[in-house]
């Protein structure tokens, strides 16, 4: 049976899954697609996925969508390196961690990006304010845990690394937009306003395959891309 992975340049929830793709060693066909052409809402996809988003993973003939799902799938079909823990500790504590992200911080991080890159910060800066004080504060949280070991949970990584990473970066992407002004610097530099976190960073971006998962469209000589 062959993988395929549906996804989409810069989307965060694709990169998730090409990352635990990469790290699992798993040969996989690549399907990117356009969303300035709408492809994630063809026919073909809205039949394996009626709520036209990526990612997308079809394994033979058994199709499963949103990430953290996906995450799952591949973990209990394809066992190692286990991205949800080797005991039911780290597994309740990888997952908790990653409820914690998308409680406290993804909503938050997504406004934030989602008003660096369309243009709207003006009519919303008192929202976008409030978002990057609490994304800051739950950057802290991350800090924390990072200072004290190498991966957000245990000795090895893990799904919740692969669920934080893609976040973190395209905040700071965002951050990077002129339009960000002084916010920019809750967050950079990096090295010296969340050095653990920035050690992380370099340790993701070392992992087997990171190179293939790097959005294609960020490939322009930037700091973040």
């Amino acid at each position: 049976m062959t993988i395929e992975l549906y996804w989409g340049s810069g989307s965060p929830y694709s990169w998730r899954v090409q990352l635990a793709l990469e790290l699992k060693r798993l040969s996989y066909e690549s399907h990117l697609l356009q969303f300035s052409k709408q492809e994630h809402k063809s026919p073909q996809m809205l039949r394996m996925n009626p709520r036209g988003r990526v990612p997308v993973l079809k394994d033979g003939d058994f199709v499963v969508f949103e990430s953290l799902a996906c995450l799952y799938y591949l973990d209990r079909k394809y066992p190692e390196p286990p991205i949800f823990g080797r005991t039911p500790e780290e597994a309740g504590t990888i997952m908790r961690v990653i409820c914690e992200y998308q409680v406290y911080a993804e909503a938050q991080l997504m406004e934030i990006v989602s008003a660096a890159f369309l243009g709207h910060m003006d009519a919303r800066i008192e929202d976008v304010t409030r978002a990057t004080h609490l994304v800051a504060g739950e950057a802290r949280t991350i800090e924390g845990r990072l200072s004290k070991s190498e991966w957000l949970v245990g000795e090895h990584v893990s799904a919740a690394d692969m669920v934080v990473f893609p976040g973190i970066m395209l905040l700071l992407r965002a951050m990077e937009k002129r339009e960000m002004g002084e916010l920019r610097s809750r967050f950079l530099p990096m090295e010296t306003t969340y050095p653990a976190i920035s050690r992380w960073i370099s340790r993701m971006e070392s992992l087997p395959g990171f190179d293939r998962t790097y959005p294609p469209h960020w490939r322009d000589g930037s700091p973040r891309g």
